[in-house]
């Protein structure tokens, strides 16, 4: 159990963030790549993903394991500049912060050449890390920022509606089932047992949307304290961005509507799930599904109890002439 030890500066100091954290996002949605659970949130967003995903993200899958210790050095505290930012820090750090954060990496598992050779400052090694988070960045975050910005928001709202009303202490008590405030100490289930002492530091509060279960924070002690915890969402919250968001001349000539359909139907999804993403009645999403099947743009075929749609290799052609990214 992680025992986090406020002072009366640090409940003042304590802050909410509104946004999701890319560097966060990244590093946690690797973790989501490697495994299956919570499969009903991410199952969609795991299987496009793998299909699509560059071998060069494997630098990335080797510096963030499913389980245990991922370098610090991969989620920067208070970066700016949004996510560029952030990887431009991240290539920033020292020789002796790599050394130290991947020697403790490589306890758990073999440490490959190209570690070395990070350490060593070598700038073609720098800039490829930089290049490998650009591109997960661009295939398994970037398209879907926007229900994820949706849900962390609802977060904050709700989060904040506590703080107006009670206090910071309050707000505490009720970040996560796994997190207990008994005044002044913060205790976090899960975690490995361990003391963190905020010495007037403050804490940052992280809603995240790929951390999963429980709270997670940084291995160092030394570093700007942040607590990074789940929020919550259910089967279709996660999903690419619409049409109308990405996909404007597709919308202009299908309806924004239809247009959000044949963009939910690229990852797979039931009737149900259609009606969810794209917030409409069941009736509606069978309509939508069946003018999209008529045209040729999708297949629908019986999955167990459900159906299921897919997009036909006109309708992909279709989707990736519309600007979207392309599968």
């Amino acid at each position: 159990m992680l025992r986090i030890h406020f002072t009366g500066q640090d409940l003042a100091r304590t802050t909410l963030a509104e946004e999701p954290d890319p560097l966060w996002e990244v590093l946690l949605s690797l973790h989501q790549l490697q495994v299956q659970d919570g499969t009903p949130q991410y199952g969609h967003w795991r299987e496009r993903t793998r299909r699509q995903l560059p071998r060069s993200s494997s630098w990335l899958l080797h510096l963030a394991p499913p389980r245990g210790y991922s370098p610090d050095f991969l989620t920067p505290a208070q970066h700016t500049g949004g996510f560029g930012g952030g990887v431009e820090q991240v290539l920033a750090t020292s020789r002796t912060r790599f050394q130290r954060e991947l020697e403790l990496l490589a306890v758990r598992r073999p440490a490959p050449s190209w570690t070395r050779e990070l350490v060593s400052g070598r700038r073609e090694v720098v800039k490829s890390l930089g290049q490998a988070m650009h591109t997960y960045h661009q295939y398994a975050v970037a398209p879907y920022w926007e229900s994820m910005r949706t849900m962390v928001r609802a977060d904050h709202q709700q989060k904040v509606s506590h703080l107006s009303g009670a206090g910071v202490e309050q707000l505490l008590g009720r970040i996560h089932p796994a997190v207990r405030w008994e005044s002044p100490v913060l205790t976090v289930e899960g975690l490995p047992d361990t003391d963190l002492h905020l010495d007037g530091r403050g804490l940052r509060l992280q809603p995240s949307v790929f951390c999963w279960r429980k709270p997670t924070k940084l291995r160092d002690p030394h570093l700007p304290p942040v607590l990074v915890y789940p929020v919550k969402h259910g089967p279709g919250a996660l999903h690419r961005g619409t049409a109308e968001q990405r996909s404007r001349p597709l919308a202009a000539l299908l309806g924004t509507t239809r247009a959000s359909a044949l963009e939910v139907i690229a990852d797979g999804c039931t009737t149900t799930e259609l009606a969810q993403r794209c917030d409409i009645s069941l009736a509606g999403a069978s309509r939508q599904a069946g003018i999209l099947r008529e045209a040729g743009l999708i297949t629908t075929r019986r999955a167990g109890q459900a159906v299921r749609h897919d997009l036909t290799v006109l309708g992909r052609m279709m989707l990736d002439g519309s600007g979207g990214p392309t599968g």
